[in-house]
């Protein structure tokens, strides 16, 4: 299995930013289920003022297929579009869960 995280940071005055988090985080968490391949996904707004990074998720897949699969999916990229014209940075670690 795959995990996949994936950690944004926006731009704009702090409401904005919290309002596009929290709108993002509605549009992923409506994913399972609707797009196969997820096992589990579970999205956090960060409460902490003190640190710059908004938004962390957290998806399970079983494999690189359907890694690339959930990340091309039209649903996935409808989303993604909620924070397309205020994401400052994305950084983003995949790997293998070990058993």
């Amino acid at each position: 299995m795959i995990k996949h995280i994936v950690t944004f940071k926006l731009k704009g005055p702090v409401e904005l930013r919290k309002d596009k988090a929290s709108q993002f985080r509605d549009a992923l968490l409506a994913l399972p289920g609707r797009i196969d391949c997820l096992r589990s996904m579970e999205v956090g707004l960060n409460v902490n003022p003190a640190e710059d990074w908004d938004l962390v998720l957290t998806a399970v897949v079983d494999n690189w297929e359907d890694l690339d699969t959930y990340s091309s999916h039209p649903l996935h990229l409808a989303a993604a579009s909620i924070i397309k014209d205020c994401k400052e940075s994305r950084a983003c670690v995949d790997y293998i869960i070990e058993k």
